[in-house]
């Protein structure tokens, strides 16, 4: 073919097209605007999701599929992430019955302290545990009566504070009588309770007993188990003439898992923890967005094989966020020294609302809820010499998650600023439990025997499956094949801490 003939043959195909195009378009009406592409749909557009056609703006059957199948999948990966906070207070709820404690006279203790054999998301090994659960659907208003020497907190089933107990509650430390009441109460309140109304019929109560710094720990610790066990009794108001006899469960060495589910039984355990609360529970935008998954109070929870595979799908999502945002934050509120600086803390900004600029910070409150409980603006008031502060670290200095098989090194500089004691306790960066090891207590500090100081009064803390030679005091297991986390514990934090003028050093790998 000529090149007059390769124009000829081009200039049709051109004119064929622009006939095509122009037949294509809807004929000049004589009431006609000019309309602005950015109101219109294309014929075909393409998108992260595929192409997505249409014919004259009505989308195409393909389109259709492929546009709810995504909507499915985001309100699914939308309803995982933000309702963390109340899918953890099941699972503490659920593990605590699994022992025993299934009714509000029935209480979990830790009377030897915890360690790592308890799944519960960051717990110490330092102060005594004790906790319980109302259920003020079946027992309406429920009378705590607590003792003196305590901390604590009620926290409802979506993870809202309620109130302090103890040291920080209205009590003062002295103990008293809280009467907790059902959503909606309308009845008489009497008189001499610390009355606290809830939004929710469950309500989790958490408490702790510090251990009497005069004594040595081998009498501190039954003290402080005595003192909940003879004087804490949580029954219901109509029982106050009769109340049942109070049952612990000692759960020191034993197994509960309290840590909420990273795969599709999620989705099962929300529609069975809405059940049981009232309609309100969740405000009217979450409860559309579940649903609009299938999950609604009052009806079953039966999805069909497409929509398993997108819960599926959806949790696989939610999980790879949540860890995303717990171990790489993108919220400047959850580092305590900067962007040059690994360490973190639990609270974004300090804020125990999860708000920022009057909105939610849904980062801050999802990394929280993944990783730590107890919601109290106690927990986030740092106050020279008293309570406790934290600061938490999952990568090294070069910014890489930590590896159960190397060496590391942590300095913290001379004279930790602290009024009662220092603790730093290992992390298992799948559960968020202690890290199970060798070692029962996964945990040294200030008050652990055999820890030495360096010549200035600083401390070499070192991280490895086997101790360095000659610093075994100095020394935490890690595991050949795991990562692992650090959270520092400052009991009576003095002001260097609080001012930041003292900072621990990053973790450094040792080559």
């Amino acid at each position: 073919m000529n090149a007059k003939s390769i124009i000829i043959l081009t200039a049709g195909l051109i004119a064929t097209s622009i006939m095509a195009t122009l037949a294509a378009q809807p004929p000049k009406m004589k009431m006609s605007t000019d309309i602005p592409a950015s109101i219109t749909a294309p014929d075909t557009v393409s998108t992260s999701i595929g192409t997505l056609d249409f014919f004259d703006g009505v989308p195409t059957d393909k389109t259709v599929a492929t546009v709810y199948e995504y909507l499915d999948r985001s309100r699914a990966v939308n309803v995982f992430i933000n309702s963390i906070p109340m899918m953890s207070m099941y699972t503490l709820r659920e593990g605590q019955a699994s022992v025993g404690a299934d009714a509000s006279h029935k209480i979990c203790i830790w009377d030897n302290l915890m360690d790592s054999t308890t799944l519960l998301l960051t717990g110490n090994t330092s102060t005594m545990y004790a906790v319980g659960f109302l259920d003020l659907l079946k027992d309406g208003p429920t009378v705590i009566d607590l003792p003196p020497g305590m901390l604590g907190i009620l926290d409802d089933m979506a993870f809202r504070y309620m109130t302090d107990l103890g040291v920080a509650g209205p009590d003062k430390g002295k103990g008293g009588k809280y009467l907790v009441l059902p959503p909606g109460y309308k009845g008489d309140v009497p008189q001499g309770y610390f009355v606290v109304p809830s939004k929710t019929s469950g309500v989790w109560v958490f408490m702790r007993g510090y251990l009497d710094k005069t004594l040595p720990l081998e009498k501190a610790i039954p003290a402080a188990s005595a003192n909940i066990r003879n004087n804490l009794k949580v029954y219901a108001f109509t029982a106050k003439t009769n109340p049942p006899p109070m049952e612990f469960f000692n759960v020191s060495g034993k197994e509960m898992n309290t840590i909420l589910p990273n795969d599709d039984s999620f989705f099962e355990k929300l529609h069975d923890l809405i059940q049981g609360e009232p309609d309100d529970y969740l405000g009217s935008e979450a409860k559309g967005m579940m649903a609009a998954i299938g999950i609604e109070k009052g009806k079953p929870f039966n999805p069909d094989a497409r929509m398993q595979k997108i819960l599926t799908d959806a949790a696989a999502i939610g999980n790879a966020a949540t860890r995303a945002i717990s171990f790489f934050p993108r919220e400047a509120g959850n580092l305590i020294y900067g962007d040059d600086s690994a360490w973190m803390m639990a609270y974004a900004s300090k804020n125990t609302a999860f708000e920022k600029n009057g909105a939610y910070n849904l980062d801050a409150r999802a990394l929280f809820h993944f990783g730590y409980i107890c919601v109290s603006p106690a927990m986030a008031v740092t106050v020279a010499g008293k309570g406790s502060d934290y600061g938490l670290i999952a990568l090294d200095s070069e910014r890489r998650p930590l590896n159960g098989s190397k060496t590391y090194k942590l300095h913290l500089p001379p004279d930790p600023p602290v009024k009662d004691f220092w603790a730093l306790t290992l992390y298992d960066t799948q559960t968020r439990s202690q890290l199970q090891t060798d070692q029962q207590f996964p945990t040294l500090g200030s008050q652990t025997e055999g820890v030495k100081k360096n010549a200035d009064g600083s401390y070499d803390i070192y991280f490895a499956p086997q101790p360095p030679k000659g610093k075994e005091g100095n020394w935490l297991q890690t595991i050949p094949g795991k990562s692992w986390w650090l959270a520092l514990r400052m009991y009576g934090p003095l002001q260097p801490w609080i001012d930041l003028t003292w900072r621990p050093g990053e973790i450094e790998l040792v080559k």
